[in-house]
């Protein structure tokens, strides 16, 4: 590499792959630009800061440019200038006065640091982006790293956990591990912080099977944020498709991240990514230059079809990628594979998936993405979930995406939320998100595990906040209380946040409960949001999207006492302890009460508190409030991979959202002598007293309890079976 007067050598090199590539002899650079007229290399010493030399990449290929350095190694740090027009009207925003980012970049080094240098124009002139500027950004802008990419994995392999077994747990590296008392200071934060001993612990005694990290894609920190001191905490602001996030790690070494998946395959848990391909961190048409705006922002974005100036913002983020362009198809199929195939990462959760199925004229479930997506053999084995919406035209896509997807439901959310705060005329609702929506996502073969079920995500109020506040409150945000949403379905019980009324704590706990019953005793995929188990609350706002601060990182020093938080993680390892011990509660088709047993009796059965099967017109009552489930395991043919039999007992759900007790008739069906309760959510830990009740016997439901019956069966029915 230059020394001196050295020049460093060059030869063409190859069009493919795009990225710089090491290839154990040197190192190869090809970067995409179908309307550049020059593309220079910029080659940096360790720190980042000086820029040692630029060089012309000397080939230009079927709209690549590229070019070979023999004498690069793994290490070096470089960026790229890219010549052309600038001509906002015309689409085009070439400035070579920016130093840029590599799209294809495996490695960054450093952070932005902001200034008016990092925009194309000259900010405060009145010809706002139509104005050029001069000013070199190259040492505040994050460098691109040259890796290695060999790495050990010895025995990995992906835990290939089956959707109907899955349960999805939704976490930020950062809040999960930062105030975590067994993560090492030095690692709090990283993914060598997700990697430890506790950390996986936990997630293993809690039973969840997939971990679905927010963002660790390389994002930047919005400028109007940091001038707040705030960040871009959740890290929907890619900026990188190929580079994990630098703060997320100790050293920069790729190592870190795959470690932290070897890890938890060993555990049997999955990753899964959240990604964000609608949009890229450069904003509107007056955001910064840094990447693919400057490499050829007509290529890479999606503009509007009368003006070119402005982007097309179906995102609400002020750009939209053109998805649509091959080339920008290739980097983000490119992306997935390099994540699954280098990475080995089980799945992804697409941020406003819409986006990518988005033609011309709408949304299209046999858009190019979709089938691109849907042939590829190496993302045929991994999961792939669907934020099922954007803020275009006919943006709102549930039950909309193809076979082999699932999706995420807030549909089911707010039905549930509606129904324990004692909205009225829920109940039919209810049962349909409880049985898995099949009235969304019942065809083309779909099964029931499509409905990803949820009651929080990191979009929204925590399960403590739920149950403790009306309104948000977002004021630390810096936007005046109007960001996130308004319509969250909550109820505080009487006092808005915190409360030392005991009555008032007793009913928001058990409230908790019954939200997650409801969930994880639900047909589909239950998605947990990671510290609802512990008592996170995020003090009424909904949308933490900038609070990298103790607001959003998880408390773990509560859950060493007794208490609430202590008794809520109980409960949860409870729930999902049952929902693993009884397939019935996540069979892989949908129930509709058409299949019965061999003494008759059907699958799926919902019953009036008088013990008797719902009639159309009781359906129509729009006052009921309570409900009974019975799920029988007896009935179908159900085998797992292996072809063992997937049989099970029967059971029966009680809810009763009233606020006061209802007499329940518990059913009396073919061979049950009586029925053993297994879980009620009266208890702080969930524990049902295990006593058998016989069949036809009324009982007390309290309001605002969830109770769970097993059906202990008689001698007769087992000879029958």
């Amino acid at each position: 590499m230059p020394n001196g007067s050295d020049r460093t050598i060059v030869w063409p090199g190859k069009p493919y792959p795009l990225g710089a590539t090491w290839d154990g002899y040197g190192v190869n650079f090809a970067l995409f630009s179908a309307n550049a007229e020059k593309v220079e290399l910029c080659l940096f010493d360790k720190t980042g800061a000086k820029e040692l030399e630029r060089i012309p990449l000397p080939e230009h290929t079927d709209e690549v440019w590229h070019g070979y350095l023999p004498d690069a190694r793994p290490g070096l740090l470089y960026g790229y200038r890219v010549h052309g027009p600038y001509e906002p009207s015309a689409g085009h925003r070439f400035n070579a006065n920016k130093l840029l980012l590599d799209p294809y970049a495996k490695a960054l080094f450093g952070s932005i640091k902001w200034s008016d240098a990092h925009y194309g124009y000259r900010l405060g002139s009145t010809r706002e982006d139509l104005s050029f500027d001069r000013r070199d950004n190259a040492r505040s802008m994050p460098k691109c790293r040259v890796v290695d990419r060999a790495f050990t994995w010895g025995s990995d392999r992906h835990p290939a956990v089956p959707w109907n077994d899955t349960v999805v747990y939704e976490a930020h590296v950062r809040g999960f591990t930062m105030q975590h008392p067994a993560v090492p200071e030095p690692l709090r934060g990283t993914f060598a912080g997700m990697s430890t001993q506790a950390v996986i612990d936990h997630l293993k005694a809690l039973g969840i099977t997939s971990i679905e990290l927010l963002p660790v894609q390389a994002f930047t920190d919005d400028r109007h944020l940091v001038a707040q001191g705030l960040h871009n905490y959740w890290g929907y602001n890619t900026i990188g498709f190929f580079a994990p996030e630098p703060r997320y790690m100790t050293t920069g070494v790729l190592s870190e991240f795959k470690t932290m998946v070897a890890r938890l395959h060993e555990a049997g848990i999955e990753v899964i990514l959240d990604v964000v391909y609608n949009h890229t961190g450069e904003g509107n048409h007056l955001g910064p230059t840094l990447s693919f705006r400057g490499i050829d922002n007509a290529s890479y974005y999606k503009l509007m079809p009368g003006d070119k100036r402005y982007y097309a913002d179906d995102t609400g983020t002020g750009n939209t990628l053109n998805i649509a362009h091959p080339r920008v198809l290739q980097m983000v199929m490119d992306s997935l594979r390099y994540w699954v195939s280098e990475m080995h990462v089980d799945g992804f959760r697409f941020d406003l998936a819409t986006v990518l199925g988005r033609e011309s004229y709408g949304y299209d479930p046999g858009s190019g993405f979709l089938d691109a997506v849907r042939q590829d053999p190496v993302l045929a084995g991994v999961k792939l979930i669907a934020e099922p919406w954007d803020v275009g035209p006919g943006g709102y896509q549930v039950g909309n995406f193809p076979p082999g997807w699932a999706e995420w439901n807030d549909r089911y959310r707010d039905t549930v939320r509606r129904y324990w705060k004692g909205d009225e005329g829920m109940l039919p609702e209810l049962a349909g998100r409880i049985a898995g929506s099949s009235d969304l996502f019942e065809k083309h073969g779909r099964r029931a595990w499509s409905s990803v079920n949820f009651v929080t995500a990191h979009d929204g109020f925590t399960l403590a906040d739920v149950v403790a506040y009306n309104e948000k409150h977002n004021w630390s945000n810096g936007e005046g209380n109007r960001d996130g949403h308004s319509a969250n379905y909550s109820w505080n019980h009487g006092v808005e946040g915190p409360c030392d009324d005991p009555a008032i704590t007793a009913v928001r706990a058990r409230q908790k409960r019954n939200l997650l019953a409801t969930l994880l005793l639900s047909q589909g995929t239950p998605m947990l949001l990671a510290g609802d188990e512990i008592g996170h609350t995020q003090h009424g706002n909904n949308n933490a999207y900038c609070q990298d601060n103790p607001l959003t990182w998880l408390d773990w020093s509560a859950v060493q006492e007794k208490g609430e938080p202590a008794d809520m993680l109980a409960f949860v390892r409870r729930l999902l302890a049952l929902r693993k011990a009884h397939p019935v509660l996540r069979r892989p088709v949908f129930l509709h009460g058409r299949t019965t047993s061999p003494d008759g009796l059907k699958d799926i059965v919902w019953y009036t508190p008088g013990g008797a099967e719902k009639t159309a017109e009781q359906w129509r009552n729009t006052h009921a409030r309570c409900i009974g489930l019975l799920l029988n395991g007896h009935a179908g043919e159900y085998v797992d991979a292996e072809g063992r039999r997937l049989d099970d007992g029967v059971l029966l759900i009680v809810l009763n959202a009233h606020h006061d007790a209802v007499s329940f008739t518990l059913p009396a069906v073919p061979g049950g002598r009586g029925w053993r309760c297994v879980l009620d959510t009266r208890e702080a830990d969930g524990a049902g007293d295990g006593r058998m009740l016989l069949c036809g016997r009324p009982v007390p439901v309290e309001g605002r309890t969830v109770l769970v019956y097993t059906l202990v069966e008689s001698v007769e029915r087992d000879v029958l079976r």
